[in-house]
């Protein structure tokens, strides 16, 4: 019995073994690499491929007060084969303004122009978020009304000039708002992401980059406060954070992004201190469940990409460094090598409506006439054709 028992147990240890082995030598399939042509589950959006058009100011907002117009829609909607377009800076109030007939989200006419471009897009099957952005410091007292004047978290101007309607202007010094008015500001950014989804956005995206109000508060160049809003890391993240909490609550974390870029020089920013201001914030911004971070790279920073990618666990967008040409085909396998989710694409989308089919087959890729960038009419902006066939 003992004997016959032995055999039954060493015949079926073989017979295990034999099938672990034979199974264990099939092939392991590594799940295939994502690239810049798969579809995207964008915090339950699902977006038809991770091509981004990156936010543009371009202003053509000529309807009554700052609203957008038809051909804005038409714009908009040429280029809905994105898997996201993200808006051009949309001011959330009406001292937010630092540009020449840019548009707006805090007035009903407002809601009702964007939802003509908003359906246009979505008829053409594509996403769209609005970039709601304060321009802060960045703008002066002649884009607006009364006697407003540009705003920041310190009195210290930009260097430059800013383009209005009379010739360029130097930046102002800026009235340096008070405890209330911050308080104030994050509502009026709370209330334009409402609107923005009553005008039926898809979500929003918060404007933090590129030297605009959000930014100025990040930067000690900008940002020369002694109070609860200024000095140390935590207290000069602390409005970025204020900003997007408050937009989370109003419109769901689901359809709220932010837009970052750290070390970015534009507009007399300076940040010596980047790398510790901007792991302490995506680290706030990762337990919120936002739909994603999108980072505008700046110049010779792709350690620093790499560790905030680290650092964040959510999806992220990068509009990557590629100066002094914009980015071009060869940034899909951004996407590929995992560095970013998805891309963003500025300058290549203007020329190009059909941006993600030209990427797809190689080219061709029109160049953009950029002295026709900023206002105008239709030239420059809806005239560049599609691909035929």
């Amino acid at each position: 019995m003992f004997t016959n028992l032995t055999v039954v147990v060493r015949c079926r240890t073989f017979e295990l073994l034999n099938n672990f082995r034979i199974h264990d030598a099939v092939p392991r399939r590594s799940p295939p690499m994502p690239t810049a042509f798969d579809t995207y589950d964008l915090a339950g959006l699902t977006l038809s491929n991770r091509i981004v058009m990156a936010p543009m100011t371009r202003s053509r907002a000529y309807g009554d007060g700052a609203t957008p117009t038809p051909l804005m829609a038409t714009y908009y909607a040429q280029r809905a084969g994105a898997g996201l377009i993200v808006t051009e800076g949309i001011q959330p109030s009406v001292v937010g303004q630092g540009y020449p007939d840019t548009p707006g989200l805090h007035s009903d006419a407002q809601i009702d122009a964007w939802r003509e471009v908003t359906d246009a897009v979505h008829q053409a099957d594509g996403r769209i978020f609005a970039q709601l952005m304060h321009a802060g410091r960045i703008g002066h007292a002649d884009l607006l009304p009364g006697d407003l004047t540009p705003v920041g978290p310190s009195e210290v101007a930009a260097e430059g000039t800013v383009y209005t309607h009379a010739g360029p202007r130097a930046y102002p010094v800026p009235h340096a708002l008070t405890e209330a008015e911050i308080l104030a500001t994050v509502d009026d950014f709370a209330a334009a992401a409402r609107n923005a989804m009553r005008a039926g956005f898809d979500g929003v995206e918060l404007h933090g980059a590129n030297g605009y109000l959000i930014h100025q508060f990040l930067a000690p160049s900008a940002n020369r406060r002694t109070d609860a809003w200024g000095g140390p890391v935590g207290a000069r993240i602390r409005f970025a954070l204020e900003v997007v909490r408050a937009v989370v609550d109003a419109i769901g974390a689901e359809h709220v992004g932010i837009r970052l870029s750290p070390r970015m020089p534009f507009q007399s920013i300076v940040e010596p201190d980047a790398e510790d201001t901007y792991l302490a914030l995506v680290r706030e911004f990762d337990g919120l469940g936002l739909a994603y971070l999108h980072i505008a790279e700046a110049p010779g920073q792709r350690a620093l990409t790499r560790a905030i990618r680290e650092a964040y666990s959510g999806t992220v967008i990068l509009n990557p460094d590629t100066m002094p040409a914009p980015t071009g085909p060869d940034a899909v396998a951004l996407i590929e090598n995992g560095l970013a989710d998805l891309v963003s694409w500025g300058a290549l989308f203007l020329a190009n409506p059909d941006l993600p089919r030209r990427l797809a087959q190689g080219g061709p890729f029109a160049q953009a006439d950029r002295s026709k960038a900023f206002g105008g009419d239709h030239r420059g902006y809806t005239d560049y054709p599609a691909l035929v066939g």
